[in-house]
């Protein structure tokens, strides 16, 4: 009989709009290959963009938050492993899954730290000052607080592992580094078989969710300060901006004149980038690791990225492109990868043996199969190692759980 994973998502993945259903998928995928029987579990509605689970094989169910029915679902399911989609699920659920299936091994996806993106965004990262708001944020402690809850968190950036251990001094033993994950096979036979050449490429692009702040803020900085820069030196080239979700504070950028143009939603985030010679990461905050950069090195794409937008990628080896210290080097860096075709093709090549020697899914299956295997044998011995996180599951879920039955019981009484 197979050992069940159920997953709590935030939302319903969406790999063709965002990063964070890219790595959703690929976790999923992951479990599959270690022959879990998957059910994914949201309160969330569907869109249009929503991918279809159950044609992967896997079963789905919508919940309701606040709702007592969900107790009845994860008892009925028994899972031996569930998966938390960001803290915010954890907060939603986690309390409910503790009292049902105490025996489940808990697991939480941070996705990025939310408190690092939010206090980059509100905060002067110069500032002396900034790891003690970082550290004094609401966000941080519900993030953290939800981290001890749960016996182990993926953590997608190297990063982000040392800032959780050394900032916030999380034990190690609660935290596993899993950076996005990648069929390094089913890349390298793309990149043999049916990537376009530097020749029959043209035009700059970028790619982002506008749901998510961090993407729209970095084409605001394209439009203002880059994209002029770049053009000069290449009158006849277009930026193509791409992402789901365009808001009209986007649309209204849009000035073909200027070469700046407006694309929105693309269904096939991979036949897109294969038709453009370069993408630029103009990113000025955020966290975790960037999809879009994972996304190029997959269609042999080069990258012009800021340090943020790089930060976590490559770890001791040769980015796929150009990382940018300053507004003045990423406009230079551009125009170097756009007419160079050496320097372009020493970029690619360095985005399949990043793909390979990082983000190999070959290698970090056994880890993750080790790492479940070794606490499911000891769950009881690392909980009581945990104090932490025994003692927010008796106070704070305490509060959340009363919360929540004060919600259902509000809601009963007005329907």
């Amino acid at each position: 009989m197979k050992n069940h994973l159920v997953v709590i998502g935030l939302h319903w993945p969406e790999p063709e709009s965002t990063a964070a259903g890219l790595r959703m998928i690929q976790l999923l995928e992951l479990f599959q290959s270690l022959d879990y029987e998957i059910t994914f579990l949201s309160a969330a509605p569907m869109t249009t963009h929503s991918y279809d689970l159950n044609n992967m094989g896997f079963q789905t169910q919508s919940i309701t938050l606040n709702d007592a029915g969900f107790d009845t679902i994860i008892t009925e399911l028994q899972p031996q492993i569930v998966l938390y989609d960001r803290f915010i699920a954890e907060e939603q659920f986690g309390w409910r899954v503790h009292a049902c299936v105490p025996e489940a091994l808990t697991i939480l996806d941070t996705e990025d730290l939310h408190c690092l993106r939010k206090a980059r965004q509100q905060f002067d990262v110069s500032d002396p000052a900034f790891i003690a708001q970082l550290k004094d944020s609401d966000t941080a402690k519900r993030e953290l607080a939800s981290i001890y809850r749960c016996d182990v968190s993926l953590i997608i950036s190297e990063f982000e592992m040392e800032l959780l251990q050394t900032v916030f001094q999380v034990p190690e033993t609660l935290l596993c580094y899993l950076p996005f994950l990648v069929d390094f096979a089913d890349t390298k036979a793309i990149a043999v078989n049916a990537i376009p050449s530097f020749a029959s490429r043209q035009h700059f692009m970028t790619v982002g969710n506008f749901k998510h702040a961090p993407n729209y803020d970095a084409v605001l900085y394209l439009k203002e300060i880059l994209w002029p820069g770049i053009r000069a030196q290449n009158p006849k080239s277009e930026l193509h901006i791409y992402g789901a979700y365009t808001p009209d504070k986007v649309k209204q950028l849009h000035n073909p004149k200027h070469g700046f143009i407006i694309k929105g939603y693309t269904p096939d985030i991979d036949a897109t980038m294969q038709q453009y010679r370069l993408c630029l990461a103009a990113l000025r905050f955020g966290a975790g690791l960037k999809g879009k950069l994972l996304k190029a090195m997959q269609n042999g794409l080069p990258c012009v990225m800021t340090t943020l937008g790089a930060e976590g990628m490559f770890g001791e080896l040769p980015p796929n492109g150009c990382i940018a210290e300053s507004s003045h080097d990423f406009i230079s860096g551009a125009e170097g990868l756009y007419q160079n075709e050496v320097a372009w093709t020493a970029a690619q090549r360095s985005g399949y043996e990043l793909l390979n020697s990082r983000f190999n899914v070959a290698t970090f299956r056994p880890v993750i199969k080790k790492l479940i295997k070794t606490m499911r044998s000891n769950l009881k011995g690392h909980r009581a190692q945990n104090f932490i996180g025994s003692l927010l599951h008796h106070h704070q879920h305490q509060s959340t759980k009363y919360l929540s039955k004060w919600i259902a019981a509000k809601n009963q009484h007005n329907k």
